[in-house]
């Protein structure tokens, strides 16, 4: 199975069917140019300050990669894009059925993958819901937002197409493995249940990459939301963002004494 690829432009409904059969889908056209140079800048100090660390091979996360988190908080172009339009449609289809009417940012990261970075596992964003039995049901909507060129020889994302059906014995072959290779702007999503990984970088550029995820609202947070944004940084978002990082109410779920930034009990 290959990944489907969409142009920015492309119908929803089709993008949103795409996903669903391959559990995995390319959209073009996502972010300009302009947008990809503000993000960098606007996370360079941050970047900056991440020590490249050499690679042990027992780790979860490879080395010769920079990673930084907390990115509602330091970049307002991260923040528009945690609400694109094409997403927020994805996040509706699959995770409300499973939420029935709430969601939220999961995670969000910055990766820069180096020049000898190693194949990371192949890994499902919802293990960490080990009570569910496989297939888990759609817990989890991620994108990887590409800001520089996704190549094979760069560490593009290694995903494998139909995954998320599988039971939690199957093992892929390695001709199931399909590389993620896409233009600058252009954004990965995959369903929480898609084995994925970031490839081997065996070229000398650094490959650069945003991911966000989201899950629903009555689910933990794999990032603390409420520590990487807390209230003084919320405060000063527009609602539909702010909500969408937590500061709601799911039902009974997360309220608040602060009229500010919290939801109030009912």
């Amino acid at each position: 199975m290959i990944i489907p690829q969409f142009a920015g432009t492309g119908d929803a409904a089709d993008i949103a069917d795409a996903l669903a059969e391959a559990g995995c889908v390319v959209v073009t056209d996502m972010l300009d140019a302009g947008d990809r140079d503000r993000v960098r800048n606007e996370l360079a100090p941050y970047m900056a300050r991440v020590k490249v660390a050499e690679d042990n091979p027992k780790a979860f996360y490879p080395g010769l990669t920079r990673r930084t988190s907390a990115l509602v908080a330091r970049s307002a172009t991260v923040g528009q894009m945690v609400m694109n339009e094409h997403t927020t449609a994805l996040c509706d289809r699959f995770l409300i059925p499973t939420g029935e009417f709430g969601y939220q940012l999961h995670v969000t990261a910055a990766l820069e993958v180096g020049p000898g970075a190693r194949t990371q596992v192949l890994h499902r964003e919802h293990d960490s819901f080990t009570f569910f039995p496989h297939p888990r049901p759609n817990l989890i909507v991620a994108s990887m937002w590409a800001v520089t060129d996704f190549r094979a020889a760069n560490g593009a994302t290694l995903v494998v197409p139909g995954s998320h059906k599988w039971p939690a014995d199957r093992r892929p072959r390695e001709t199931e493995i399909v590389v993620a290779e896409m233009p600058a702007g252009a954004v990965l999503y995959w369903l929480g249940g898609t084995l994925h990984g970031a490839g081997a970088n065996t070229s000398q550029d650094w490959r650069y990459g945003i991911v966000l995820t989201y899950s629903c609202g009555w689910l933990r947070q794999e990032e603390n939301q409420y520590l990487d944004v807390p209230p003084e940084i919320a405060r000063n978002l527009s609602p539909a963002l702010r909500d969408m990082i937590g500061y709601k109410m799911y039902h009974a779920l997360g309220y608040s004494l602060n009229r500010e930034v919290g939801a109030l009990p009912q």
